[in-house]
């Protein structure tokens, strides 16, 4: 099992910042991969990025790159998500999740195991 707890989100203008962090508990933070994703009103789930066990590698959404950037601290048990030059379609609900098989790099939600309970991001213009 494993437990994630999201935090950071709220109200900002468009080109704004934020820093969303997700600690995990449970096992191993070094031994699986993380990821975050969105969901806005009416609309699916989407992939914003993701990072491998070590944190070597990102992969990101078109969407996102450049804007944001994914990191994890494996002595903190955290991973986070910095935000910057947000737009208002950047609102939606953020969710951290656990992909415990993969190598990391998905984008796929369904292969993703453990999800945290998400935070509320909303961009003003």
């Amino acid at each position: 099992q494993v437990q994630l707890v999201e935090s950071g989100g709220g109200l900002v203008q468009a080109g704004g910042s934020l820093r969303l962090s997700c600690a995990a508990s449970g096992r191993t933070f070094s031994s699986y991969a993380m990821g975050w994703f969105r969901q806005a009103p009416g609309k699916e789930r989407e992939f914003v990025a993701t990072i491998t066990r070590s944190g070597a590698r990102t992969y990101y959404a078109d969407s996102v790159k450049g804007r944001f950037t994914i990191s994890r601290d494996n002595a903190k048990n955290t991973v986070y998500l910095q935000m910057n030059s947000l737009k208002p379609e950047d609102t939606a609900v953020y969710y951290c999740a656990a992909d415990l098989r993969g190598w990391g790099g998905s984008s796929n939600p369904v292969e993703y195991d453990y999800w945290g309970q998400g935070t509320q991001v909303t961009v003003s213009s």
